[in-house]
């Protein structure tokens, strides 16, 4: 026999006892339990907060890492390097979508996907993470998934990006890869309960205690081989965010940016009409400092910075220019495109101002704050002076001397040297008609009618 035919004999012998090779023993898995909560949208602050509890859920070697998450969607880089270590986790992650109304939206959908386990409590939903258009609404989407001929190359990109992207992580963890692509492409979303049944998710818990009851004995493939889960007794550690990380988290929002823009800008506009009261000036300050380093951290357009910006100058113009309320209106309307645009990003973000619940009301009342500061500096300009020695002009006294062509006159409040042009007795009424130096000019006040 030659040595390909023995070759080729030893390996058909061999062949059926490699096939029936037993698959390795799940390995039980104790230690604590360790808790993350994600309430809110998924942003570098979250996405670190997340990474640093996978980090320390494996250096305490806990039996899982429990993320209860409840997201509208965020950042897709965060939600990417969330994906990322959750996939290289030695630790078995699950993913609880609670409580009861909580949504695991748009980038929550690719973590919970991403989860060992993946658990949902009623009431809730999951799914619709197809990229936003300006409004912060999902694009309409037509009959099989096809873009609309208007759609952007950006907005295409993103789509196409997306989609391959949740479909990798669906054959991983062995989910509905049919439906994770309609999650992106379509927008569809589901219920818990429509997610268990659709393979979605593993299974669905009214609460923590409940999930727990239902993991303890569950095997959960990982990277390193099945691993049997013995939860019964075990501690619950909860990570908790760092106070600069949950500042980030707040901020980092672009409904929370505009709103602190807004602040900032109409609090300032206060300080330079009104110059002096300093609270103002510190407090707006503060809103446009917290503004700036929450867009650090979210992908804005240009075109937007741009048009907020001459928004803002137009109405600050609108206080010194005479354009009869064309800046004023031209600011506001600039100030709401500008806005829409601001954060006009589907290959990067999900995340948007809401239009008509934060946008407009935004908008509107700093329209209204400018709008009272104009007219109420507009009546001071306009108001005849009240201080200073022009307001003696035209103003009655009484002689209190002899004037002749010099002498003393007590005119508001005050006693001033005067001269005359006429000799005046003393008690006379008199009247100023001008300052000149320390000295005022006067004449006899005309006879009451």
């Amino acid at each position: 026999m030659t040595r390909a035919g023995l070759g080729l004999a030893l390996t058909l012998a061999f062949a059926p006892a490699a096939l029936a090779a037993p698959k390795p023993e799940a390995v039980e898995r104790r230690g604590p339990i360790a808790v993350a909560r994600i309430d809110g949208s998924i942003n570098p602050a979250s996405s670190d907060y997340l990474q640093r509890a996978i980090e320390e859920s494996a250096r305490r070697e806990a039996a899982i890492l429990l993320i209860e998450l409840d997201t509208p969607g965020g950042l897709v880089t965060s939600t990417q390097d969330i994906i990322q270590a959750m996939l290289a986790s030695r630790v078995p992650i699950v993913v609880y979508v609670a409580p009861q109304g909580a949504w695991a939206g748009s980038a929550g959908t690719f973590i919970t996907l991403a989860a060992h386990v993946a658990a949902m409590a009623p009431g809730s939903s999951i799914g619709a993470a197809h990229p936003v258009e300006i409004g912060g609404a999902p694009a309409p989407q037509p009959e099989g998934g096809e873009k609309p001929p208007g759609a952007s190359h950006a907005e295409r990109k993103a789509e196409n990006m997306l989609a391959a992207f949740i479909e990798s992580i669906a054959k991983k963890r062995k989910r509905n890869v049919e439906w994770a692509e309609k999650a992106v492409r379509e927008s569809v979303a589901v219920t818990a309960e429509e997610a268990l049944e659709l393979r979605v998710i593993d299974l669905v818990a009214r609460d923590r205690a409940e999930l727990l009851e239902s993991l303890e004995g569950r095997v959960v493939e990982t990277d390193a081989g099945p691993v049997r889960l013995a939860l019964r007794g075990a501690s619950v550690h909860e990570i908790e965010m760092g106070l600069v990380t949950r500042v980030l988290d707040v901020i980092a929002d672009p409904n929370v940016v505009w709103l602190l823009f807004m602040a900032g800008l109409a609090l300032l506009y206060v300080e330079f009409n009104q110059p002096g009261l300093i609270v103002p000036g510190v407090l707006g300050a503060g809103c446009l400092v917290l503004a700036l380093i929450a867009v650090q951290v979210l992908p804005f357009s240009w075109m937007g910075v741009m048009l907020v910006l001459l928004g803002a100058g137009m109405l600050v113009a609108e206080a010194f220019v005479t354009s009869w309320g064309l800046l004023f209106a031209g600011g506001l309307a600039c100030l709401l495109i500008g806005g829409a645009l601001l954060f006009d990003r589907p290959d990067l973000s999900d995340l948007s101002i809401d239009f008509w619940r934060v946008l407009v009301p935004a908008v509107g009342a700093l329209g209204l704050c400018v709008g009272f500061l104009i007219v109420a500096v507009g009546r001071v300009v306009r108001r005849a002076q009240t201080a200073g020695v022009d307001e003696l002009l035209g103003m009655i006294g009484v002689a209190s001397t002899r004037l002749d062509p010099s002498g003393t006159v007590f005119v508001r409040g005050e006693y001033w040297r005067a001269d005359a042009d006429e000799p005046i007795e003393a008690n006379e009424r008199v009247e100023a008609l001008g300052v000149e130096g320390l000295r005022l000019r006067v004449r006899r006040a005309p006879r009451r009618s």
